[in-house]
């Protein structure tokens, strides 16, 4: 999956919590995140701001849909709210993607 599949593929799936996202997917979303973020904090407070409102509901949803992939539920998303525990996460989301199906689907093709 290349960088604009990664994001129309997010972004198509706003708020859908199902599914399997691969890691690719997930890395290059948090990349365009993450640029747009930087440029946004550089250019106006207030963009910075549009830019996190827009990017909050998708970036949970591939975080649990990265989850999924990996065999773990998308509640484990909120150990992100504990300090230094959070890495976990990070953990979590550089894991490869499990082969076989799981209980949330099938592998993502791309």
């Amino acid at each position: 999956m290349n960088f604009q599949q990664a994001v129309a593929t997010c972004f198509a799936k706003y708020v859908d919590f199902s599914g399997r996202a691969s890691r690719a997917e997930y890395w290059w979303f948090f990349l365009a995140y993450l640029v747009l973020a930087v440029v946004g904090s550089f250019i106006h407070q207030y963009l910075y701001f549009i830019v996190v409102l827009a990017f909050i509901l998708p970036m949970l949803s591939a975080g649990a849909r990265r989850l999924h992939d990996i065999g773990k539920s998308g509640w484990w998303l909120l150990i992100g709210i504990i300090p230094l525990v959070n890495l976990v996460l990070l953990y979590f989301a550089v894991q490869p993607s499990a082969p076989e199906s799981n209980e949330y689907g099938p592998p993502p093709t791309v």
